[in-house]
Parts: C-alpha cells; sequence; structure tokens
C-alpha cells in the first residue's frame, strides 16, 4: 500500500512545537511558565520555539502586564488548529499503512 507523507507538516516535526500544539489544542490558553513546566524547557527554547510557530500563523501570542510582572499567554490559533488536526490524521494514516 502506497502511503503519503504529504499532509506531515515540517513545522511540527520538532517534539518541542509537537508537545507546544498538543497542549493548546487541549487548553483553550496556556501562559508562558506552565508550557515551560509541562513540557520541562528552557526559557529561551520555549520562546524560539513559540516564535516559530507565531511566524506560521498557528498559535497568537499576548503579552500583557499583571500587576508589574510580565504575563505571556499562548493559543492556537483556526489555522494552527486545523494544520495540526492534518498533521495528526496524516501520522496515523502513515501508521495505519505500515501494519
Amino acid at each position: 500500500m502506497k502511503v503519503s507523507i504529504e499532509n506531515i507538516n515540517k513545522a511540527f516535526e520538532s517534539r518541542i512545537r509537537l508537545g507546544m500544539m498538543s497542549v493548546l489544542m487541549a487548553n483553550e490558553e496556556v501562559d508562558f511558565k506552565e508550557l515551560k513546566r509541562l513540557l520541562q524547557l528552557t526559557d529561551g527554547n520555549l520562546a524560539s520555539h513559540a516564535k516559530a510557530l507565531e511566524k506560521e500563523g498557528f498559535i497568537e501570542v499576548e503579552k500583557k502586564f499583571i500587576g508589574r510582572k510580565p504575563n505571556t499567554t499562548y493559543r492556537a490559533t483556526e489555522l494552527g488548529k486545523e494544520e495540526f488536526a492534518k498533521h495528526l490524521e496524516a501520522l496515523e494514516q502513515l501508521i495505519k499503512g505500515n501494519r
């Protein structure tokens, strides 16, 4: 059986981006500290991968202050949700096709 990898999205190849999108698909929004804790990342690592997903239009980043402390929250965009769902479907088809 011939299996297509056409819908596997390169933006989600990184385990960190895959983890970020998985968390954001399950939650409406997640703040920087919580995402960092859940994925066990450094500040810089999280920020660089978030920037890559934001550049693709897959996530939205909101920066604000709560009192005097900065707070950054992330949410998946509609485009991000659609593309991630396509990516997961492509992986599922790949797995099913190789049995």
